[in-house]
């Protein structure tokens, strides 16, 4: 298992590009895919791609991102990458609509922001696990569901 103890910075950083760039042409660049949940994280055991186990163990003052750099070798390289996050967009029928939406999202604790209208949740689980606590607001149409993902319009 390897040790991990601090991020040696962005891959776009001149310094780390272009070594970077290299290894990637040999294939030598491993990726540790996170979900965007995960990032906040400072001490965590995963896996990369290509098998490698991590042991991650990092200061207070340091935070993974996409494009984390956190083994640069002569022979090899580990990069973070960030899976797209997905948003499920809750579209109220009516203010009443609007206030349960509202009611069962902080109740249960969902990650939200707001897009006009509309609130959208965090989607940290399977999307039918979040309706179904909207129940027969689904099933009778009070709310309208879309799923978006990171960048798309909201």
């Amino acid at each position: 298992m390897l040790r991990i103890e601090r991020v040696l910075g962005s891959r776009l950083e001149t310094h780390l590009a272009e070594p970077l760039h290299d290894l990637e042409h040999r294939g030598a660049v491993d990726v540790l895919p996170l979900a965007h949940g995960d990032i906040s994280r400072r001490r965590m055991r995963v896996r990369t791609r290509g098998g490698q186990q991590l042991a991650m163990s990092l200061p207070c003052d340091q935070a993974l991102f996409d494009g984390a750099v956190l083994l640069l070798e002569a022979e090899r390289a580990i990069v973070v990458r960030v899976n797209t996050e997905r948003w499920l967009r809750l579209s109220p029928r009516s203010i009443a609509d609007a206030m349960e939406i509202g009611y069962h999202a902080g109740n249960l604790h969902w990650r939200v922001r707001f897009a006009g209208e509309c609130l959208l949740v965090a989607l940290e689980a399977r999307a039918e696990d979040y309706l179904a606590h909207l129940g027969n607001m689904v099933t009778e149409r009070r709310v309208g569901t879309t799923i978006v993902a990171e960048g798309e319009d909201a």
